[in-house]
């Protein structure tokens, strides 16, 4: 970030010259707080103080012009949270946020601007922050680090702070006091150990992260590496495109004009004006303004000042000038001291009738400046050097006056390189800087497209190194059981991949997928999103962005945790499980079962040697994970993982068995991981059921038909022939025909009994057309319409459809003994009264 006033070497960021207040009353109270431009304003509704969250007695406090942080008189000279202007500064490693749907959420508040989310907002969905729809452009990229991208390696990860919005429980780790407020953005939580804290009082926590009691469920970020340049965190965290409709309408959120209601109504008091003001060339193209409120009989240095501040600007307001919209600047008499003339114009009010009401933001011409460059990941022990410009200074220039200062005099200039870093909340842009690009025109080219972009640009200087490139990207809906040559030649032929750069890596025959290693990032940028628009024998493809998982640096204690979600189990209640599991644990290791399935994950997993799974959702969606893991058994370093449910379904039969619950109401996700955590190991037998092929239709061409393949299913709780078959096979067709409707395990209930009330006076005496063999003796059947196989002790929402009597015949049936139950049922009456008291017909 340019900076033409400060000294010319810098300190760590926590540590680095604090901005002052512009002179203003918080300088004349003794305040040192970073940033802040503190003024005495008249309260005129209750109003708490965001730094001990009491309330403001009498009539005065003191707020920041630029993030609204209210405060105490005698709490000034203690604050010590950083104002929005200055955040983007204070940033260690730049990280973009991962941004949800607009939302509304109750008794939260914005990050930037620090009022309350009244209106439809942001939130991240990797870290805790939330942003008004026309803050997010000023929202820095703070975002956990959740891998590595090639660009460091970090072996120590220390305490990610996020301030406010923290639960009524929350208590200080240090003072163990109530830190949480509901009134105001206040306190502190770190987002990988979830320790709490005040904002006095996290300072003197110490900064290095364990993790917390997750530890040795969490995937550490140190161990996760992902090539990530030319992807969105959208696709980096695999979160479903579809929920983001809203949202990605317009990217960049022309919030600027929305959030100007927000903050500034347009003024009825004829002593005061409203004023539309652009940052820059990029906002005019966008039509992205905010509105200022300024008085008629203002000054110019005010004027300028408002419009710094709405743009959360903390520069002099003498090195800016105001044009207007239509590129022309203002009379002379109107533009801040013109050509270092100090004129008694500038005393004058900058309003006529006649002047426009839209302006535009311009930074003036500067001969030299001071710029920070940071030395990236040199690790020299300095955060940034301060280095002086000027209009002959180019990257080559500022490449060999900054090396010294790093204490690399000796190494060659070519063996390093320039790069400018734009740390937005969505994206940070990297753009290496050609050797001979004069670094004064290139400030002031940023300045001119947008004078907030320049607040959050950076300057690394970067040691050239020979890093491979090696995205990869699982692709699945291809047809099965096909050879590599097969794969490769439909992937050439319907993606056009290139081979020089593209290679697959990994085959998966019977899910009919592959992953593909691409050391492009354009080539890669280009097959995923091709990918989604294409289709082999009428079947879309998917496809899934994977990190890739370093083994060896797992600590040996650690058995990190691979989640299922489905998002569309339990009323929908999987997409605020699937928000808080990313947001308690590393989001590379929680997967969205309807974004390509269980098999990303598994292979992400493949080489762990040690992990456990929790799936979160119904009996149909733990079944679909179990299967697919017995499929890819043999290509997993842990062959046989803990699996754990949280049961989302209608039924949950395997989760009541094994004391999951009969279903999730809403208990702390954190509690949930606790639970896994401290959960013992149990045996369960699944079983493989093969269904022979029906025999040949007469009348086939040529007198010979094809025999279809036998079928070979997987059984997990129970397998219905009959009348129970037939009602679950209703239920799905009706759900697939209106799925929105199927949100609540009332209504699925319901829709069970509807179909039930359907097949009641039905007769289909199956035990007119089957045989039952039981140890290879045929056992005679009564008069019934179901015959059902029970691997567990629970059956139609918690049914015991054996039964709990005592029969000399039976042993007590377990989930282990490799032995299965038969019962028959008589109809469906004979099944709700199954489901209510009485237990099937042993047969």
């Amino acid at each position: 970030m340019a900076d033409g006033t400060r000294s010319l070497r810098g300190g760590s960021p926590a540590s680095s010259p604090l901005l002052g207040g512009r002179g203003r009353a918080a300088a004349a109270a003794g305040s040192s707080s970073p940033g802040h431009g503190f003024r005495r304003v008249t309260l005129t509704k209750p109003t708490f103080c965001h730094y001990c969250t009491d309330f403001i007695w009498g009539l005065a406090g003191y707020q920041c012009e630029v993030c609204n942080f209210m405060s105490h008189e005698k709490c000034l000279k203690n604050v010590k949270i950083p104002c929005s202007c200055i955040a983007p500064s204070l940033v260690r490693v730049p990280v973009a946020h991962c941004f949800g749907p607009p939302g509304h959420y109750k008794r939260k508040f914005c990050t930037v601007c620090r009022k309350s989310l009244e209106s439809p907002a942001f939130r991240c969905e990797v870290c805790e922050l939330h942003v008004h729809t026309d803050c997010i452009l000023f929202a820095c990229s703070d975002c956990r680090q959740c891998h590595q991208d090639g660009h460091q390696d970090h072996d120590t990860y220390h305490h990610h702070w996020r301030e406010g919005n923290l639960s009524s429980s929350a208590r200080c780790e240090v003072c163990k006091k109530t830190c949480s407020s509901s009134e105001v953005l206040s306190g502190m939580r770190c987002e990988w150990c979830g320790i709490l804290a005040h904002s006095a009082c996290y300072i003197i926590v110490t900064p290095e992260c364990t993790f917390g009691r997750l530890r040795n469920m969490i995937l550490p970020p140190t161990c996760v590496q992902l090539f990530s340049r030319n992807f969105s965190k959208l696709h980096c965290f695999r979160i479903s495109e579809n929920l983001q409709t809203e949202s990605d309408e317009d990217d960049d959120v022309d919030g600027s004009t929305q959030g100007s209601a927000k903050d500034v109504q347009i003024s009825t008091d004829s002593s005061k004006q409203t004023l539309k003001i652009f940052d820059g060339n990029d906002a005019v193209k966008r039509n992205q303004f905010r509105l200022i409120s300024v008085p008629r009989i203002a000054k110019n240095e005010e004027v300028v000042e408002a419009a710094l501040r709405t743009y959360y600007i903390n520069d002099d307001q003498q090195e800016y000038e105001l044009q207007t919209f239509t590129q022309q600047t203002l009379l002379s008499d109107d533009v801040i001291n013109r050509n270092s003339a100090a004129e008694d114009s500038n005393l004058g009010s900058v309003f006529r009738e006649s002047i426009p009401e839209a302006w535009i933001i311009r930074a003036k011409p500067k001969d030299e400046e001071v710029i920070r460059i940071y030395p990236a990941w040199l690790k020299v022990g300095m955060a940034y050097v301060s280095l002086r410009v000027n209009k002959d200074s180019t990257t080559q220039t500022v490449i060999k006056e900054v090396l010294p200062l790093l204490g690399r005099q000796t190494e060659c200039l070519q063996n390093f390189k320039l790069v400018e870093v734009l740390m937005g909340s969505k994206q940070v842009q990297r753009m290496v800087l050609d050797n001979q690009e004069l670094i004064l025109k290139r400030l002031k080219d940023i300045r001119k497209t947008s004078v907030r972009q320049m607040n959050q640009t950076r300057f690394y200087i970067v040691e050239n190194s020979k890093s491979i490139v090696r995205v990869s990207l699982f692709v699945g809906g291809l047809p099965p059981q096909l050879s590599l040559e097969e794969y490769t030649n439909i992937l050439k032929e319907e993606l056009a991949i290139k081979s020089n750069v593209v290679s697959v890596s990994h085959v998966y025959q019977a899910q009919g997928a592959v992953v593909l290693e691409i050391s492009c990032f354009s080539e890669a940028e280009r097959i995923y999103m091709l990918v989604k628009d294409t289709a082999v024998n009428d079947k879309p493809l998917n496809a899934v962005v994977i990190p890739e998982v370093t083994a060896s640096k797992i600590p040996q204690n650690c058995c990190p945790l691979l989640v299922f979600v489905n998002p569309k189990s339990g009323g929908l209640k999987g997409r605020d499980l699937l928000y808080s599991f990313r947001k308690l644990l590393n989001p590379h290791q929680v997967f969205e079962l309807t974004n390509g399935g269980p098999l990303p994950g598994f292979h992400t997993f493949s080489k762990i040697p040690s992990f456990r799974v929790l799936v979160c959702g119904g009996d149909g969606t733990v079944g679909w994970v179990l299967g697919a893991l017995e499929e890819i058994r043999h290509k997993l370093v842990c062959s046989e993982p803990s699996v754990a449910i949280l049961p989302l379904g209608t039924g949950n039969d395997l989760g009541r068995v094994l004391r999951w619950g009969a279903g999730y109401s809403g208990e702390d996700p954190y509690s949930i991981l606790v639970s896994v955590d401290e959960a013992d190991d149990v045996l369960m037998d699944r079983w493989t059921i093969l269904l022979d092929a029906e025999e040949p239709a007469e009348g086939a061409e040529n007198g010979i038909a094809e025999p279809e393949p036998p079928k070979i299913v997987q059984m997990n709780n129970y397998c219905g022939l009959g009348i129970d078959a037939e009602l679950s096979l209703d239920f799905h067709h009706a759900r697939e025909e209106e799925p929105g409707k199927f949100n609540s395990r009332f209504h699925n209930k319901g829709v069970y009994v509807k179909v039930g009330l359907q097949k009641i006076s039905h007769t289909r005496n199956l035990h007119k057309d089957i045989k039952l063999q039981v140890d290879q003796h045929e056992v005679e059947l009564p008069s019934i319409e179901g015959l059902i196989f029970i691997n567990i002790p629970s059956w139609g929402s918690g049914a015991d459809l054996w039964g709990s009597e005592s029969d000399n015949r039976f042993e007590k049936p377990r989930i282990d003994d490799g032995l299965l139950e038969v019962v028959g049922v008589t109809g469906v009456v004979h099944m709700v009264l199954v489901a209510s008291c009485r237990n099937g017909y042993r047969p």
